[in-house]
């Protein structure tokens, strides 16, 4: 059994995840700002955690992280509140996240993070290109760590239903992905520890998920 620690809990995918998690007997415990969504979180089957990332500290983070081996960072502000909302959580949230997992001495780490390909090509917001420019960063931060992390990089998320079937790897065609099928994945790299410091990308495909992540297994054990 795994006890997972989720930053953005609230999110959709992240209810996802939990949903999924509990659902093979493992202990998620999502972090939530509202008060309001504690029992939603709870009816998935995870124990909420209340916190705001926009208030915690290093020191406050790690001590509610206590306990769990795996931390998944899903938080996004999701184009809200502009760049400087998009800064505070996607960029300075995941810092503050990795720098309180390795206080709490949790050495897995995995983040949500953002195709390279998104809407290229089209006529996109500063505030869009403002987002793009800290998941990247986000991602050079926790790649550059000792830590035993894994980033992963959904193509659109949809809210169709997940049909249990992806296309991942190292670079893909860009696509879209049911949400469903992105916590699905995260599942799979929770369950597979030999899924370890490698980037996936991933759209939805015809490769069943566990194959897909277990792909990776042994691209890991060959590097």
């Amino acid at each position: 059994m795994h006890s997972v620690f989720i930053v953005g809990g609230s999110g959709k995918v992240a209810r996802s995840l939990a949903q999924q998690l509990a659902k093979q007997g493992h202990r998620p415990r999502s972090l939530y700002r509202h008060a309001e969504q504690a029992e939603e979180l709870e009816a998935l089957g995870a124990s909420p955690v209340a916190g705001n990332l926009l208030e915690l500290d290093t020191a406050s983070l790690a001590k509610l992280m206590a306990g769990s081996d795996t931390v998944v960072f899903a938080a996004g502000a999701g184009g809200k509140g502009g760049a400087q909302m998009t800064n505070a959580i996607d960029g300075h949230g995941l810092e503050l996240s990795v720098a309180a997992a390795r206080l709490a001495g949790i050495r897995r780490f995995i983040l949500v993070s953002a195709f390279p390909e998104a809407s290229r090509g089209k006529s996109v917001s500063e505030t869009f290109e403002n987002y793009m420019a800290v998941k990247k960063r986000a991602d050079v931060h926790l790649a550059a760590t000792d830590l035993d992390w894994v980033i992963l990089r959904p193509g659109t998320l949809l809210d169709s239903p997940g049909t249990g079937k992806v296309h991942a790897g190292l670079a893909i065609p860009y696509g879209d992905v049911p949400r469903d099928d992105v916590a699905a994945a995260l599942l799979q790299i929770i369950e597979q520890p030999g899924v370890s410091r490698v980037i996936i990308e991933l759209t939805q495909g015809t490769t069943p998920v566990t194959e897909a992540i277990q792909s990776f297994t042994r691209n890991c054990s060959q590097a």
